[in-house]
């Protein structure tokens, strides 16, 4: 693949390129001329990808004459998955790139909530920390449909409408966990324009995609995919092997069996990781809102009156929608969703803020704790030819149901949110924060 010209579809560096031009303004949705087609920060991020690994899979096993190839994932929610590689890591192999993160070459273990700083763990405790995030960004996070994908996209409409909890987490803070730091764009994998670069991105994305296969047999009856006929005839145009161009819609890429392959079956630890209450938190009573003392201790500011800018930890208390104690049958029929609304960030800036509920010290939540609500995370999108500046504007949606459930704070009528900036600190602002009821 790499061996062929640049001109040709199945190259590497054509194949390369497929993810830059859908993510960074290339195309425009269609009879929309002049708006930005975006497969990021909406429901489209699980099919486009998919669309995208399927061709170049099948390029791949055309050029070496095996119709069985098949893309090897990077299970990184596992602990034996929790580092780069070998393979990867191989100067001498086609597989390596040396536009990574050097830090961050075997045994280093990943950390899946990276925010562009070294954490301070053993491995053992790095290892439980990840799998607490899994638990948090596949369970506690996706408890819908709806949720799980990310926010509706239709034509015509502005992009960035809200990624879903596993495009945030993992998916971001591993493409920054592994680019260069001394690229000015954190190059190859840490910016969208150049992922497509590094080989390990296409393992990286099948592990994602594997997310998608695996929340299925969580929860049958609630993990299914979206049937609204927007995102089933949502389409992209891709060279296969042959090479001809062809049109792909989201509904012919629903189940794996029907595009010649299954993932390996391999254990999830992550869903015995539910997150935990920090010790000094458990006694509290979430009505009992932060002191002025307690908030001066936990480093959070009184948000004043949004929007505002993340240059510092920012709380603010928000009223819940609901009366008090709802019933099962009404938590299982409508999610409590905490939206963090009109998040703007320039295109080309790695930014990461952590959202906590309920939490007297955010400092002192641990790597598992359930006061940390999740997070928002922006990959760079700057353009390779020089295309830079701009930004996004979009929308951060949490499901709170098990969390609260967790802190004991169903009863109350409204919970203490807590913004604290991780990366990119400063250049974040933020519309506005409520809690909303969701099916």
């Amino acid at each position: 693949m790499k061996a062929l010209p640049a001109d040709d579809p199945r190259s590497f560096a054509a194949q390369a390129s497929v993810h830059c031009a859908y993510c960074d303004g290339s195309y425009s949705p269609e009879g929309f001329p002049g708006a930005e087609l975006q497969v990021h920060n909406s429901w489209l991020f699980f099919p486009f990808h998919r669309c995208y690994l399927y061709f170049f899979e099948r390029i791949l096993g055309s050029l070496i004459g095996d119709p069985s190839f098949a893309i090897p994932f990077w299970n990184w929610d596992a602990p034996d998955g929790m580092r780069m590689p070998a393979m990867y890591a191989d100067p001498s192999s086609q597989l390596f790139d040396p536009r990574r993160d050097g830090r961050h070459a075997p045994p280093k273990l990943i950390d899946l909530d990276y925010n562009g700083r070294e954490p301070r763990l053993t491995d053992n405790q790095q290892i439980d920390h990840n799998l607490r995030v899994m638990y948090r960004q596949m369970v506690s996070l996706s408890p819908t449909p709806s949720l799980f994908f990310g926010s509706a996209y239709r034509a015509g409409d502005e992009p960035n409408q809200g990624p879903g909890p596993v495009e945030n987490i993992p998916h971001g803070p591993v493409h920054i966990w592994c680019g260069d730091p001394s690229q000015p764009g954190r190059e190859d994998m840490g910016n969208f324009y150049s992922a497509g670069n590094d080989p390990l991105f296409y393992a990286h994305h099948a592990n994602i995609d594997r997310m998608w296969s695996v929340s299925k047999g969580l929860d049958a009856r609630r993990h299914t995919d979206l049937d609204d006929p927007d995102w089933l005839d949502a389409s992209f145009l891709f060279y296969d092997e042959d090479p001809k161009l062809v049109r792909i819609r989201v509904r012919d890429v629903l189940d794996t069996g029907a595009l010649r392959y299954r993932y390996q079956d391999v254990p999830l630890p992550w869903t015995a990781a539910r997150p935990t209450v920090t010790a000094a938190a458990a006694t509290r009573r979430a009505d009992s809102l932060l002191t002025p003392a307690a908030q001066a201790a936990a480093g959070a500011k009184k948000a004043g009156k949004f929007p505002i800018t993340l240059d510092e930890a920012a709380s603010v208390a928000v009223r819940r929608p609901v009366a008090p104690r709802r019933s099962e049958a009404e938590k299982a029929s409508r999610e409590e969703v905490l939206v963090i609304d009109g998040i703007e960030v320039g295109r080309d800036v790695a930014a990461k803020f952590d959202v906590f509920v309920n939490a007297e010290d955010h400092a002192a939540v641990g790597s598992g704790g359930r006061e940390l609500a999740g997070s928002f995370v922006n990959v760079p999108h700057r353009h390779g030819h020089g295309k830079k500046g701009g930004g996004i504007k979009t929308t951060l949606r949490l499901a709170l149901n098990e969390q609260l459930e967790d802190l004991k704070a169903e009863d109350d009528e409204s919970v203490e949110v807590t913004l604290v900036p991780r990366q990119g600190k400063g250049k974040v602002k933020v519309g506005g924060v409520r809690i909303e009821l969701m099916h």
